[in-house]
């Protein structure tokens, strides 16, 4: 039995019991078994934030900037045996597998070289002195330093690269150690990430630790310094929101949860022009890449009355060509779901939908290549439509996690905006149209209901980034049931991980105290 270790208090430690395997969601073969069991979390726990913490604090932005560079420097030299993990326990293709491998990477660099240019200094002053008297001898000035606990991370199943890095890097920037639990389904990476970095000793004792298994106890060690960042499902973000350490001890959580994004058509993009290809373009990939495992995929698709027929058969044409089976198969575009509990719950969920909708491609009933679906946890992309959006309710409630979108169509814009925001609060929407002024109306109009708007114009086509992919620069979040939560944003995501505090001192004190610190440019 190959057990996975896990790493806490500084050491390797294996979990007891008979742990829970991990399965290639294409062969169905174990691959390894996880336990987090027996372990002391709260011993764990206080190595991580005493031992761990003490030594981040102590360095620079500028020193621990150098942390995230070596970091990325271990990853890149490993990166051919993660592609190998990904395809194993996750069943993405190899081009799938980069978009978490190489995001993972990417970000990791990005908040390297932001940290650089925060300079050796240990605190952040937030905004100039402000005069607490008419005389300017008595000045409050606000800062920011590192919260003197630890960040954990109760991670997801669908980007376990990514998912890790892209929290670890601002929290390890601010000088907070980290420990991930990642999920259980797709934790190999993880670990084995998390394991290469130990390895190469680039992090001081108790920066950063990884429990694989079941969650039981984690959320029971927090402290009231302690931050916690949960990527998942509704259900249990609020378990998470009623725990103690969160309703009591004030623990500051961050939550992403279920997202129903939406991708705009506008009604200048008629069938023909760049912009209507652009969104064609784009719901494919979105609905196919990773499987549809992306809690950025677009999931409804809006467009005029007018152009509904032409752009179900248009995105119809475009799915028709994708391939789904075993991603070692070179033919293959697009592997498995990770594991066939998830196949599982994809299956019920379009049941669900198909009470309200018409089926207008069924890539559920397509063959698979190199794989047994008796066994396989695969299933072609299946575009839904219902041309009542108005009254079909489950569309804008029910977030189906897998290769699954629905066309509807609106009658103005008005009408679009409505349907778009009853999905209560999304990670994302993007526009498509020729027509600047439109998009930026539109922009500004759906920005209160989502943590990003993605614009894009046939000006754009060659250079942007794609509806789903979350760029380091960009706010990664949502209000409503996307969950509240902001990540990433550039170095705005540095503030989950500090204390905003007041210094109230006379006037030489204080620029004593903006002397030592950094303006936090967001």
């Amino acid at each position: 039995m190959n057990l996975l270790q896990n790493y806490l208090s500084g050491r390797w430690q294996a979990g007891t019991g008979q742990g829970t395997p991990l399965l290639d969601p294409v062969l169905g073969t174990e691959l390894a078994r996880v336990s987090s069991a027996g372990l002391d979390l709260a011993d764990g726990f206080t190595f991580a934030r005493e031992t761990g913490g003490n030594a981040l604090r102590a360095m620079t932005y500028r020193e621990r900037a150098g942390l995230l560079a070596a970091i990325g420097k271990v990853l890149q030299a490993n990166r051919d045996a993660y592609y190998e993990i990904a395809t194993a326990n996750s069943g993405t293709t190899k081009k799938d597998s980069g978009v978490d491998i190489d995001g993972a990477i990417f970000t990791i660099g990005q908040y390297a070289r932001w940290g650089e240019a925060l300079g050796d200094v240990r605190a952040l002053s937030d905004g100039a002195p402000a005069r607490m008297s008419k005389e300017p001898a008595f000045l409050s000035q606000h800062v920011l330093v590192p919260t003197r606990g630890v960040a954990l991370f109760i991670n997801a199943f669908n980007f376990p690269a990514w998912g890790l890095w892209e929290k670890a890097a601002p929290a390890l920037l601010s000088g907070v150690p980290v420990i991930v639990k990642p999920a259980t389904a797709t934790a190999w990476l993880t670990q084995r990430m998390v394991a290469d970095v130990v390895e190469a000793g680039v992090l001081p004792a108790g920066a950063i630790s990884v429990v694989c298994g079941s969650s039981q106890g984690l959320m029971d060690a927090l402290k009231p310094f302690d931050v916690v960042s949960f990527t998942g499902s509704a259900e249990t973000a609020g378990v998470i929101r009623s725990h103690k350490a969160v309703a009591q001890l004030s623990v500051r959580a961050n939550i992403e949860a279920d997202s129903l994004n939406s991708a705009l058509l506008l009604p200048d993009a008629a069938p023909g022009t760049p912009a209507f290809d652009l969104l064609v373009a784009e719901v494919a990939r979105e609905m196919t890449v990773k499987s549809g495992q992306k809690c950025t995929a677009i999931r409804r698709v809006l467009v005029t009355a007018a152009h509904y027929d032409a752009v179900a058969q248009a995105i119809s044409a475009k799915l028709a060509k994708v391939t789904v089976g075993n991603p070692r198969n070179d033919t293959v575009r697009m592997g498995a779901l990770v594991s066939r509990e998830q196949l599982d719950n994809v299956k019920a969920g379009l049941a669900e939908l198909r009470g309200q909708t018409d089926v207008l491609h069924d890539g559920a009933s397509a063959p698979l290549v190199d794989a047994d679906p008796a066994i396989a946890a695969c299933i072609g992309p299946v575009l839904l439509g219902t041309r009542s959006p108005a009254t079909a309710d489950r569309v804008h409630a029910v977030e189906v996690f897998g290769p699954v979108a629905t066309l509807m169509p609106y009658d103005g814009l008005e009408q679009a905006y409505d349907f778009i925001r009853r999905g209560e609060g999304s990670l994302v929407a993007s526009v498509y149209s020729a027509d600047a002024a439109q998009i930026a109306e539109t922009a500004l109009a759906l920005a209160d209901s989502h943590g990003r708007v993605h614009a894009i114009s046939p000006e754009v086509a060659a250079v942007q980034t794609g509806h789903g992919n979350v760029m380091p620069m960009s706010l990664h979040g949502g209000p409503g049931r996307a969950g509240g939560g902001e990540e990433l944003g550039g170095l705005r995501a540095l503030g989950f991980y500090h204390r905003r505090s007041a210094i109230q001192a006379e006037t030489a004190a204080i620029d004593a105290v903006t002397a030592a610190s950094t303006p936090f440019a967001r």
